[in-house]
Protein backbone atom coordinates (compact mmCIF):
# COMPACT_ATOMS: atom_id res chain seq x y z
CA UNK A 1 0.00 0.00 0.00
CA UNK A 2 1.27 3.89 -0.92
CA UNK A 3 -1.31 5.31 1.31
CA UNK A 4 1.20 8.51 1.83
CA UNK A 5 2.27 8.77 -1.46
CA UNK A 6 2.32 12.36 -2.03
CA UNK A 7 2.49 13.39 1.82
CA UNK A 8 4.66 14.80 4.08
CA UNK A 9 4.77 13.83 7.91
CA UNK A 10 6.63 15.58 11.10
CA UNK A 11 7.36 12.72 13.38
CA UNK A 12 8.45 13.80 16.87
CA UNK A 13 11.00 11.86 19.08
CA UNK A 14 12.13 10.25 15.79
CA UNK A 15 15.07 9.02 17.05
CA UNK A 16 13.59 5.69 18.49
CA UNK A 17 11.04 3.37 19.66
CA UNK A 18 7.57 4.04 18.28
CA UNK A 19 8.34 7.71 16.71
CA UNK A 20 11.34 5.45 14.70
CA UNK A 21 8.72 2.47 13.99
CA UNK A 22 6.25 5.22 12.93
CA UNK A 23 8.74 6.81 10.56
CA UNK A 24 9.40 3.21 8.88
CA UNK A 25 5.80 2.79 8.54
CA UNK A 26 4.94 5.88 6.94
CA UNK A 27 7.96 6.07 4.75
CA UNK A 28 7.61 2.63 3.67
CA UNK A 29 3.69 3.63 2.87
CA UNK A 30 5.22 6.30 0.36
CA UNK A 31 5.43 9.04 2.87
CA UNK A 32 8.28 12.01 2.59
CA UNK A 33 8.86 12.13 6.90
CA UNK A 34 11.07 14.91 8.53
CA UNK A 35 11.76 13.49 12.00
CA UNK A 36 13.05 15.57 14.57
CA UNK A 37 14.42 14.85 18.05
CA UNK A 38 17.18 16.10 20.62
CA UNK A 39 19.29 12.91 20.26
CA UNK A 40 21.12 13.69 17.06
CA UNK A 41 22.39 9.67 17.05
CA UNK A 42 19.43 8.42 17.44
CA UNK A 43 18.02 10.27 14.18
CA UNK A 44 20.60 9.37 12.38
CA UNK A 45 20.53 5.77 12.70
CA UNK A 46 16.53 6.42 11.87
CA UNK A 47 17.56 8.31 8.89
CA UNK A 48 19.84 5.55 7.91
CA UNK A 49 17.32 2.92 7.98
CA UNK A 50 14.69 4.52 5.98
CA UNK A 51 17.55 5.36 3.40
CA UNK A 52 18.58 2.03 3.03
CA UNK A 53 15.13 0.76 2.65
CA UNK A 54 14.39 3.48 -0.34
CA UNK A 55 12.32 5.59 1.89
CA UNK A 56 12.53 9.59 1.71
CA UNK A 57 13.54 11.48 4.96
CA UNK A 58 15.40 14.63 6.35
CA UNK A 59 15.81 14.79 9.96
CA UNK A 60 16.38 18.06 12.52
CA UNK A 61 17.13 18.54 15.82
CA UNK A 62 15.23 20.18 17.46
CA UNK A 63 13.75 20.41 21.55
CA UNK A 64 10.10 20.03 21.55
CA UNK A 65 9.96 22.18 25.08
CA UNK A 66 10.61 25.18 23.26
CA UNK A 67 8.18 27.28 21.52
CA UNK A 68 10.68 28.69 18.99
CA UNK A 69 12.16 25.36 17.79
CA UNK A 70 8.73 23.97 17.71
CA UNK A 71 7.90 26.73 15.40
CA UNK A 72 11.30 26.33 13.66
CA UNK A 73 10.66 22.38 13.47
CA UNK A 74 7.89 22.70 11.16
CA UNK A 75 9.18 25.61 8.76
CA UNK A 76 12.35 23.40 8.36
CA UNK A 77 9.81 20.75 7.35
CA UNK A 78 8.04 22.95 4.50
CA UNK A 79 11.83 24.19 3.82
CA UNK A 80 12.07 20.69 2.90
CA UNK A 81 8.91 19.10 0.79
CA UNK A 82 7.18 22.76 0.40
CA UNK A 83 3.75 21.08 2.28
CA UNK A 84 2.56 19.79 5.25
CA UNK A 85 -0.25 16.74 5.91
CA UNK A 86 0.64 15.15 8.92
CA UNK A 87 1.76 16.07 12.25
CA UNK A 88 2.86 13.00 14.60
CA UNK A 89 3.42 14.04 18.38
CA UNK A 90 5.13 10.93 20.00
CA UNK A 91 8.26 12.69 22.45
CA UNK A 92 7.89 11.64 25.51
CA UNK A 93 9.08 11.05 28.64
CA UNK A 94 8.10 8.94 32.29
CA UNK A 95 9.00 9.64 35.91
CA UNK A 96 8.24 7.67 38.48
CA UNK A 97 8.04 9.13 41.60
CA UNK A 98 6.43 8.90 44.72
CA UNK A 99 4.06 11.88 44.74
CA UNK A 100 5.89 13.91 48.17
CA UNK A 101 9.13 13.20 46.38
CA UNK A 102 7.85 14.77 42.86
CA UNK A 103 10.48 17.86 42.42
CA UNK A 104 9.04 21.10 40.83
CA UNK A 105 12.13 19.96 38.22
CA UNK A 106 10.81 16.80 36.95
CA UNK A 107 7.36 17.80 37.10
CA UNK A 108 8.07 21.15 34.62
CA UNK A 109 10.31 18.77 32.59
CA UNK A 110 7.56 16.25 32.31
CA UNK A 111 4.55 18.52 31.17
CA UNK A 112 7.12 20.54 29.13
CA UNK A 113 7.79 17.64 26.89
CA UNK A 114 4.35 16.15 26.79
CA UNK A 115 1.83 18.93 27.17
CA UNK A 116 3.62 21.80 25.89
CA UNK A 117 5.39 20.30 22.57
CA UNK A 118 1.95 19.15 21.18
CA UNK A 119 0.89 21.94 22.32
CA UNK A 120 3.22 24.34 20.34
CA UNK A 121 3.51 21.86 17.41
CA UNK A 122 0.14 22.21 16.42
CA UNK A 123 -0.33 25.78 17.04
CA UNK A 124 2.47 25.74 14.00
CA UNK A 125 1.36 23.13 12.25
CA UNK A 126 -2.53 23.69 11.23
CA UNK A 127 -2.10 26.81 9.50
CA UNK A 128 -0.46 24.48 7.10
CA UNK A 129 -3.05 21.24 7.64
CA UNK A 130 -5.71 23.59 6.92
CA UNK A 131 -4.26 24.02 3.28
CA UNK A 132 -3.36 20.27 2.54
CA UNK A 133 -6.57 19.05 4.60
CA UNK A 134 -4.43 17.36 6.92
CA UNK A 135 -4.40 15.48 10.36
CA UNK A 136 -2.81 15.35 13.32
CA UNK A 137 -2.16 11.95 16.03
CA UNK A 138 -1.20 12.92 19.15
CA UNK A 139 0.40 9.65 21.13
CA UNK A 140 -1.08 10.14 24.40
CA UNK A 141 -1.28 6.51 26.67
CA UNK A 142 -3.76 4.64 29.18
CA UNK A 143 -1.93 6.86 31.73
CA UNK A 144 -4.37 9.54 30.83
CA UNK A 145 -7.65 7.57 30.92
CA UNK A 146 -6.31 6.16 34.50
CA UNK A 147 -4.80 7.11 37.65
CA UNK A 148 -1.31 5.46 38.52
CA UNK A 149 0.41 5.25 41.79
CA UNK A 150 3.87 6.90 41.54
CA UNK A 151 3.07 8.59 37.78
CA UNK A 152 1.21 12.12 39.14
CA UNK A 153 3.20 13.96 36.32
CA UNK A 154 3.19 11.34 33.78
CA UNK A 155 -0.96 11.09 34.34
CA UNK A 156 -1.60 14.62 34.58
CA UNK A 157 0.61 15.88 31.31
CA UNK A 158 -0.99 12.93 29.43
CA UNK A 159 -4.70 13.36 30.85
CA UNK A 160 -4.17 17.20 29.34
CA UNK A 161 -3.05 15.68 25.79
CA UNK A 162 -5.95 13.61 25.77
CA UNK A 163 -8.19 17.45 26.65
CA UNK A 164 -6.03 19.16 23.89
CA UNK A 165 -6.48 16.39 21.58
CA UNK A 166 -10.75 16.76 22.17
CA UNK A 167 -10.92 20.50 22.58
CA UNK A 168 -8.63 21.21 19.21
CA UNK A 169 -10.78 18.81 17.07
CA UNK A 170 -14.35 20.73 18.55
CA UNK A 171 -12.41 23.82 18.14
CA UNK A 172 -11.76 22.71 14.12
CA UNK A 173 -15.27 21.09 13.68
CA UNK A 174 -16.20 22.28 10.41
CA UNK A 175 -12.87 22.43 9.07
CA UNK A 176 -11.28 19.69 6.77
CA UNK A 177 -8.85 18.90 9.41
CA UNK A 178 -8.76 15.91 11.66
CA UNK A 179 -7.09 15.63 14.86
CA UNK A 180 -7.13 11.93 16.84
CA UNK A 181 -5.05 10.31 19.31
CA UNK A 182 -3.96 7.60 20.43
CA UNK A 183 -3.68 6.12 24.21
CA UNK A 184 -1.05 3.00 24.34
CA UNK A 185 -0.30 0.94 27.50
CA UNK A 186 3.11 -0.56 27.84
CA UNK A 187 5.20 -0.77 25.04
CA UNK A 188 8.84 -2.09 24.27
CA UNK A 189 10.45 0.67 23.65
CA UNK A 190 14.12 2.41 25.15
CA UNK A 191 11.22 4.40 27.15
CA UNK A 192 10.13 1.36 29.06
CA UNK A 193 13.48 -0.24 29.78
CA UNK A 194 15.04 2.96 31.00
CA UNK A 195 12.45 3.64 33.89
CA UNK A 196 13.57 4.12 37.29
CA UNK A 197 11.58 2.73 39.77
CA UNK A 198 11.36 4.23 43.41
CA UNK A 199 12.22 2.13 46.44
CA UNK A 200 9.88 0.46 48.44
CA UNK A 201 7.40 0.75 46.23
CA UNK A 202 3.95 -1.14 46.51
CA UNK A 203 3.83 -3.76 43.58
CA UNK A 204 -0.35 -4.15 44.82
CA UNK A 205 -0.90 -0.72 43.61
CA UNK A 206 1.50 -1.28 40.31
CA UNK A 207 -0.68 -4.49 39.49
CA UNK A 208 -3.55 -2.43 38.68
CA UNK A 209 -2.02 -0.55 35.53
CA UNK A 210 -0.48 -3.72 34.46
CA UNK A 211 -2.18 -6.41 31.96
CA UNK A 212 -1.62 -10.14 32.27
CA UNK A 213 -1.45 -9.99 28.17
CA UNK A 214 2.12 -8.13 28.70
CA UNK A 215 3.14 -5.37 26.59
CA UNK A 216 2.71 -4.05 23.15
CA UNK A 217 5.49 -4.01 20.31
CA UNK A 218 6.19 -0.52 18.57
CA UNK A 219 5.49 -1.66 15.70
CA UNK A 220 1.74 -2.52 16.33
CA UNK A 221 1.44 1.11 17.41
CA UNK A 222 2.99 2.43 14.71
CA UNK A 223 0.19 0.66 12.38
CA UNK A 224 -2.25 2.37 14.71
CA UNK A 225 -1.09 5.34 13.90
CA UNK A 226 -0.88 4.47 10.37
CA UNK A 227 -4.30 4.18 10.38
CA UNK A 228 -5.44 7.46 12.00
CA UNK A 229 -3.17 9.33 9.91
CA UNK A 230 -4.09 7.78 6.50
CA UNK A 231 -7.71 8.77 4.25
CA UNK A 232 -8.62 5.31 5.40
CA UNK A 233 -9.44 7.38 9.27
CA UNK A 234 -11.47 9.88 6.98
CA UNK A 235 -14.22 9.76 9.36
CA UNK A 236 -11.90 9.77 12.72
CA UNK A 237 -12.17 12.69 14.26
CA UNK A 238 -11.70 13.55 18.06
CA UNK A 239 -11.12 10.08 19.34
CA UNK A 240 -9.03 8.20 21.66
CA UNK A 241 -7.62 5.36 20.22
CA UNK A 242 -6.46 2.95 23.27
CA UNK A 243 -4.11 -0.08 22.85
CA UNK A 244 -3.30 -1.21 26.08
CA UNK A 245 -3.68 -5.34 26.28
CA UNK A 246 -7.70 -4.44 27.74
CA UNK A 247 -5.87 -2.16 30.90
CA UNK A 248 -8.45 0.65 30.63
CA UNK A 249 -11.61 -1.91 29.84
CA UNK A 250 -13.25 -2.61 33.20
Amino acid sequence: MLRFEGKVALVTGAASGIARATCERLASEGGAIFGIDVNGDGLAETEAIIKDAGGTIQVGVFDVTSREECHQAVQATLDAFSRLDILINVAGIVRFRKFLEMSEEEWKLVHAVNLDGPFFLCQAAIPHLLETSGNIVNVASNAGLMGQAYTSSYCSSKGALVQLTRSIAMEFLKSQIRVNAIAPGGVLTNLAHGIEFPDELDMDLMQRFMSPRGMSDATEIAGAIAYLASDEAKSVHGTIFSIDQGVTAG
